[in-house]
């Protein structure tokens, strides 16, 4: 709750301080007002809070009437709001529910659970921000009822008005779930069900019907064609909700399990590949370790770009993996101790292709087929496979073939001694626009500006 803005409306100072006092341990930006007049005034000021906790009985403007006008602004409709008062019947409760309030709290109850609820509420205004729904439905009135509630509740919304415009509205949008009625014209719910459950981009999309009671042998049919649900009109706007919410997080934590058993594998995969590079460079001194290296090198240059923890992970996998395709090499030309004839180069130069060929069947490692693809093109346009020229070539493989380049001229080869440290510098230097890009050379210096007693005490002092 640190650092959150809360706005919090009594026409009691008495009762404003208790709840602040409250709050005051979680470190939140409080701010205060009388009534909802006042509220409305501090609110036009600064839309950006994050929570309102609010009386119901005010002067001038009650807690009812704010929450109906916040709610009726797109401008402030995502901001939750609790209500908090001595009135707590379950006709009061109705009242403040319809209103579009998140959350219901009597002042008798405020001490046990005020900071309690306040975190449930965030917690699910943060599920629910970025959702969105798809409301189909022919009449105009249940259709903007429905999106009403929906937007005040922290959804996004659209909507069409038979299946037909659905249909259309998804070819440029994906929501995460579809509210539809059965009977509409041009395509009625259960064709539009079959056409989504059709399309694999829509196909895991949840389906929602709303029908009338005498449509019950059509929602058990669509049921049976792959809807998650449907309600019976007429029925109650905050069920909607509880159910949305219940199916939207039963399909994200299905989303959860599946990217974990997903990444499990891939990481198992990953590890098999990684020991077969390690054992491929381990039969050769003079490259034992080197993709290791690369990775460490890269990763290091990538710390003084602006990449994310996700894109500097991903570069450390792809130049762990940047020569896989050397598997599919034969030994005799792998480990060749004279130079190589025009034909072996050849053979060696199609390793960037076998080893996005092997990735390519890997789940969750398509950003790294780029690297492992072309990290030996030339920022001329002289290398290979494709020959891509300057910022055609990626960035993170132009990345890679700094380092590459790098650590294999400093290494021992079977054909020739590795160069001294500052021989290395002096050519990378050298081939510094031709062979490789300007961006990523002056990334290395500037890492090895920061990092050379390291690099030459633990790696390059031979």
């Amino acid at each position: 709750m640190a650092d959150l803005k809360i706005l919090i409306v009594d026409d009691s100072s008495a009762a404003r301080r208790f709840i602040a006092s409250r709050l005051a341990s979680r470190g939140s930006y409080i701010r205060e007002a009388a009534d909802g007049e006042e509220a409305l005034t501090l609110i036009e000021k600064d839309q950006s809070f994050d929570l309102i906790l609010t009386d119901i009985d005010m002067p001038r403007i009650d807690g009812i009437q704010l929450c109906k006008k916040l709610k009726a602004d797109p401008a402030t409709q995502s901001i939750p709001v609790i209500m908090i008062s001595n009135f707590d019947s379950d006709e009061d409760v109705e009242k403040g529910f319809r209103a579009g309030a998140s959350a219901y709290i009597s002042k008798a109850e405020v001490k046990e659970r005020l900071l309690r609820t306040i975190d449930d509420t965030l917690s699910q205004s943060d599920f629910r921000n970025g959702k969105q729904i798809l409301v189909v439905e022919d009449s105009e009135a249940i259709r903007r009822l429905v999106c009403g509630h929906l937007a005040r509740s922290g959804f996004e919304v659209l909507d069409a008005a038979d299946g037909e415009e659905a249909v259309e509205k998804l070819k440029a949008s994906r929501p995460d779930l579809i509210l539809s009625d059965i009977t509409m014209p041009v395509m009625d719910g259960l064709q539009l069900l079959k056409a989504i459950k059709r399309d694999p981009r829509t196909a895991g999309i949840p389906f929602v019907v709303m029908s009338v009671h005498k449509e019950r042998r059509y929602m058990h049919h669509m049921v049976e064609h792959g809807a998650a649900s449907y309600l019976v009109k007429p029925f109650k706007l905050d069920e909607l909700i509880i159910l949305i919410d219940r199916i939207l997080s039963d399909q994200f934590q299905l989303i959860l399990k599946e990217k974990e058993r997903v990444t499990q594998e891939r990481d198992m995969l990953l590890a098999s590949i990684t020991s077969l590079i390690n054992a491929l460079e381990a039969r050769d001194t003079c490259t034992k370790g080197h993709s290791l290296t690369v990775a460490q090198i890269v990763t290091g240059m990538a710390t003084f770009t602006e990449a994310s923890e996700e894109e500097i992970e991903r570069l450390t996998i792809g130049a762990k993996l940047h020569d896989v395709g050397k598997i599919g090499i034969r030994d005799e030309i792998l480990f060749k101790k004279g130079r190589l004839t025009e034909k072996e180069y050849e053979i060696i130069k199609t390793h960037p292709v076998v080893g996005a060929a092997i990735l390519e069947s890997i789940p969750g490692l398509a950003a790294m087929l780029p690297m492992v693809l072309h990290h030996h093109e030339r920022y001329d346009g002289t290398g290979y496979p494709a020959g891509l020229k300057g910022n055609d070539i990626p960035f993170w493989a132009r990345m890679i073939a700094v380092a590459d380049t790098f650590d294999a001229m400093i290494g021992n080869r079977p054909y020739r001694k590795g160069r001294s440290f500052n021989e290395v510098l002096d050519t990378i230097r050298e081939v510094n626009g031709t062979q490789l890009c300007p961006e990523c050379v002056e990334i290395f210096f500037d890492w090895i500006s920061k990092n050379e007693p390291k690099v030459l005490s633990c790696k390059f002092d031979e």
